[in-house]
């Protein structure tokens, strides 16, 4: 050892050096990081890391605590600061995602998809819905990443691909442009709350109604309109469906709100935003989601909970001018405890469906009557969303829901996680 003491009025330092080897002073109970290949990229309004499920590491490959410890260290969850730093995350519900992509096992289907929704500040991955936006982006990689098969392939044109959703068991047409046999990423389409515009993909939720995995109805009590009492809240219509993702549907008036609001009149109060939890919690029970309400803490994707006015001119987070005659409705929703940016997709398909059926509180927002498309004033701007409702033997029944978004690789390559997290 070496002692080296330096005095300068009245300070000490003391520098002490070490002769141990470099090699003896590591820590030797570390572990390397593994690098796994993924794909970073946009859809829609929302951001997610894809994996082809034959790229994951064996034990991830199956549903269970080692995929879903990886995906949290892949997000950069959980974290108590909520940014996510140390992880891909972007430290919102909207860049806190999963995507994991195989072959389908599908009859007459191209690719099967897997969503995970990652907490922000807790260790848990959300598997009981869809996302809407990310949609967009897995007919673009699954034809880049040989998921399709290339006789399907155009040199120029439209290529339809076939989604198979697992966590709903339902069926996504995705219609990707492709230019000399690549996809086509760039493009004059502009989609509100994404800032440069790119290629249309066109997106058709088939039977998007009825969910498979919960077993229950469009409507699941039954009734277009219900009565929600959420103790020491207060006592609100709401239209509970089953279309595209389970969404409670409030009248924004009933809760104290114009449904011109943006994202930091509603996250910057925590009251409101509790408020909005217990209210979301009381109706996924109502909906048959869950038994209780300590249950919707580990269920923050679904059901998601939106609230709908008539039509008013507001300006957007953009500066852009939204103005009351261009929309049939207002609506804002909320996604993982937090007002979304814009409208995420699966909750747009609730919207069109919503309101293309009597009676409902999205439906009377617009004015009531029969619609087969809408276009809803978000945040962000506007989207248009149309679905086709028909009443069979007593009961809704919606066959297909359709809406353009865009999609684009922002990075590829490999994703590295320290061994030792799953």
């Amino acid at each position: 050892m070496y002692d080296l003491c330096l005095s300068s009025c009245g300070l000490k330092l003391s520098v002490i050096c070490s002769k141990k080897p470099i090699k003896e002073q590591i820590d030797m109970s570390s572990v390397p990081q593994i690098k796994i290949p993924a794909t970073y990229m946009r859809g829609g309004t929302s951001k997610g890391v894809f994996f082809k499920l034959d790229d994951l590491p064996e034990t991830a490959q199956v549903a269970g605590k080692a995929r879903d410890q990886l995906l949290l260290r892949v997000i950069g969850s959980p974290d108590p600061y909520g940014k996510q730093i140390d992880g891909m995350g972007g430290a919102t519900s909207s860049t806190s995602k999963t995507v994991i992509l195989a072959k389908s096992s599908q009859p007459n289907h191209d690719v099967d998809y897997l969503f995970g929704q990652v907490s922000i500040d807790q260790a848990v991955v959300d598997w009981s819905g869809n996302c809407g936006n990310l949609t967009a982006a897995v007919g673009s990689f699954a034809i880049s990443n040989g998921l399709v098969d290339a006789d399907r392939i155009p040199e120029n044109g439209i290529c339809t691909v076939r989604i198979w959703q697992k966590n709903i068991q339902k069926t996504i047409i995705a219609h990707v442009p492709v230019s000399n046999g690549q996809v086509q990423e760039t493009g004059d389409f502009e989609l509100d709350g994404v800032t440069f515009p790119a290629a249309e993909v066109q997106i058709e939720f088939l039977d998007p109604a009825d969910d498979g995995e919960e077993g229950g109805d469009m409507f699941p009590t039954g009734n277009v309109v219900d009565q929600l009492v959420v103790p020491d809240v207060g006592t609100f219509q709401a239209t509970f469906i089953n279309a595209g993702i389970p969404t409670i549907f409030l009248n924004a008036e009933d809760i104290g709100y114009q449904g011109t609001e943006l994202q930091d009149h509603i996250n910057s109060d925590t009251a409101a935003l509790a408020r909005f939890e217990k209210i979301r919690a009381y109706g996924a029970v109502q909906m048959g989601l869950i038994k209780d309400i300590s249950e919707a803490v580990a269920r923050q994707h679904t059901p998601k909970i939106a609230f709908v006015s008539a039509p008013k001119s507001y300006t957007s987070s953009s500066g852009k001018n939204v103005d009351a005659a261009d929309v049939d409705l207002l609506v804002r929703a909320l996604s993982m405890g937090k007002l979304h940016h814009a409208m995420m997709g699966t909750a747009a398909v609730a919207i069109g469906t919503a309101a293309a059926i009597p009676g409902t509180l999205v439906n009377l927002a617009t004015g009531s009557g029969e619609r087969e498309a809408v276009r809803f004033g978000h945040p962000s701007g506007t989207l248009r969303v149309g679905a086709q409702a028909e009443l069979i033997c007593g009961k809704w029944s919606v066959k297909k829901a359709i809406m353009s978004r865009s999609a684009r690789v922002l990075m590829e390559g490999w994703v590295r996680v320290p061994a030792d997290s799953f």
